[in-house]
């Protein structure tokens, strides 16, 4: 029996997955046939949490979360199930495995192929996006995909990324923002309230980083809800249900 191994940053997206309280850095069973790490945003972590669900028994591999838009069509909540990502090299996806799991998506999702770029660094303005995108041909960014990918493709096993856009091109998190940011992507309030007293941060940048999120989120957990079975969650719900 498959058991995906399903690689999340932060805590926001975990949630889509499931309502455990996930323990950091650790591999948690979701049932027969799927598991997950929350490992903190960046790619050495997301290494880390792949290698850690190969040896916990992974026989494929899955990046789940958020991402930055790099082209200006696509908005907060548009989904992206790349074709190929780009961290240096291209490194591939397993399409029959995209496939399927994109018929079971209901219709009023919006839903973006072509590449999704590795990024060793938060994007935080519109020109760093576009000269990403001018750079690779990617339609989003976001800083795990590519480091799960590689994990995958050195190991020989599926590999699949699902990514809703959460901030579009031309509005990011400001740079200043991260050093109020934990690890696993929540926020440290003892850093965060004196950049906003000192409008350092806008409060309405807060606003709307929160309802890009927001939307990002829900079209998150409509691809749990409707493609459980290939995200190997079908049985831990059917379990979850009964409780």
């Amino acid at each position: 029996m498959r058991e995906v191994g399903i690689v999340t940053a932060m805590r926001v997206e975990a949630r889509c997955v499931t309502p455990l309280r996930l323990p950091f850095n650790k591999r948690i069973s979701l049932g027969e046939s799927a598991a997950i790490w929350l490992c903190g945003i960046g790619a050495e972590a997301a290494h880390e949490a792949a290698e850690g669900l190969k040896a916990g028994g992974a026989t494929a591999l899955m990046s789940f979360g958020l991402a930055g838009a790099l082209d200006s069509s696509l908005r907060p909540g548009d989904l992206v199930l790349p074709e190929s990502i780009y961290g240096g090299r291209l490194l591939p996806i397993d399409l029959g495995w995209r496939a399927r799991l994109r018929q079971l998506l209901p219709a009023r999702l919006r839903v973006a192929g072509g590449m999704l770029a590795a990024s060793t660094q938060v994007l935080a303005s519109a020109t760093a996006k576009r000269e990403l995108a001018q750079a690779t041909g990617a339609c989003a960014v976001d800083m795990e995909s590519g480091a799960v990918a590689e994990a995958a493709a050195h190991a020989g096993l599926p590999f699949l990324t699902v990514r809703a856009i959460s901030d579009p091109v031309e509005f990011s998190p400001p740079s200043i923002l991260l050093s109020a940011i934990r690890r696993d992507g929540s926020p440290d309030m003892m850093r965060l309230l004196p950049l906003l007293l000192r409008r350092s941060v806008p409060l309405g940048t807060l606003l709307r980083l929160g309802v890009d999120s927001r939307a990002a989120c829900s079209t998150l957990s409509a691809v749990v809800h409707h493609a459980d079975r290939e995200m190997g969650l079908a049985s831990a719900h059917s379990a979850h249900e009964a409780d």
